[in-house]
């Protein structure tokens, strides 16, 4: 694979995707009914929930994984990338340690765990993951695989859009809009790269929760603007406080801009989902979603696919979306 200025390119997309024929799941492209009487639209619902170990993290992290020569890797995350980078280094066989927020969802630290890797817990807040993992890459001999600012990270979460590409033509679905979950930027950095190869003025933006927005801040800005971390959010995926280089480069020329939504509406999404689509979304997996019920973008007369990135929810707040609908 050879880099323009650092940055993949679609070519690097497709090399991913042969890298991960065969390993990664190629994900359906849902549609309901009851969901497009919703909206007065057609909404197709790209499901990497049912991607392996539940979100889209996956593809990234084995392409990444892969090019190493066998060497031991370490990464920091808040869950979804841990998992991936966990059953990846499993699969291919090389030890794995994570840096974890103690306070991320006992369902991925326990995930993580079960995938083989050693966890590091850290503070959220009083701890810099970036630098733990540093620390140990440059005392193991590790390599480091980060969450989004990574070149084959980035190419491997493009082929999403890859897939997304051809599966809306398979169902003759002309695009008008595509709305992508987003917290570091490699999902929609990466898809961007695929969808924009195929359909150059298709309109794609970012979902973030309401309190990390700082890709949709970004682009309005035209420089990387950071927020301050520490804000509740139940999008425990999406809680990046600043862009990645790499992924801001890219996301800045191919996005038409970014929304933001609130957890009430990422709540809601996930009953939806569940209800029209017998789909389990997590908060941060939901974003997209629900910025389409919401009314982010107009759905009315249009067809708009949206990203539903993961899907490792706790039982605890999965109950309580789905009683807030019902109540």
């Amino acid at each position: 694979m050879s880099f323009d200025d650092d940055l993949p390119t679609f070519a690097d997309v497709e090399a991913a995707a042969e890298q991960l024929r065969g390993v990664a799941r190629q994900t359906p492209l849902l549609e309901s009914d009851l969901l497009n009487e919703r909206v007065g639209g057609r909404l197709l619902v790209k499901a990497e929930p049912l991607q392996r170990t539940g979100s889209f993290k996956f593809r990234g992290a084995y392409n990444a994984i892969s090019r190493q020569d066998g060497r031991p890797v370490v990464a920091y995350s808040s869950g979804n990338h841990a998992q991936g980078v966990a059953f990846a280094a499993k699969l291919l066989g090389v030890p794995a340690t994570i840096v974890m927020p103690s306070d991320a969802p006992e369902i991925k630290q326990r995930n993580t765990r079960a995938y083989g890797a050693v966890l590091r817990l850290i503070d959220r807040y009083r701890d810099n993951r970036e630098d733990v993992g540093a620390e140990i890459a440059e005392t193991t001999g590790a390599a480091l695989i980060k969450p989004y600012d990574d070149p084959y990270v980035i190419a491997g979460q493009g082929t999403v859009g890859l897939e997304l590409a051809a599966q809306a033509k398979e169902v003759d679905a002309a695009l008008d809009a595509v709305l992508i979950c987003c917290g570091g930027g490699g999902l929609s950095a990466g898809s961007a790269l695929a969808l924009k190869e195929r359909h150059p003025d298709l309109p794609i933006y970012t979902v973030e929760p309401n309190s990390y927005d700082s890709m949709r801040r970004s682009l309005e800005a035209g420089e990387r603007q950071g927020i301050a971390p520490g804000a509740p959010s139940l999008c425990d995926a999406l809680l990046a406080p600043l862009p990645g280089e790499m992924t801001f480069s890219l996301n800045q020329p191919r996005l038409a801009g970014g929304f933001a939504v609130s957890d009430d509406e990422v709540l809601d999404a996930m009953a939806v989902a569940f209800d029209t689509l017998k789909l389990v979304l997590e908060p941060g997996g939901a974003a997209s979603l629900a910025a389409a019920l919401a009314g982010r973008v107009e759905t009315r007369g249009r067809t708009v696919a949206v990203v539903a990135s993961g899907g490792n929810v706790d039982p605890a707040i999965f109950t309580k979306a789905l009683e807030r609908a019902s109540s």
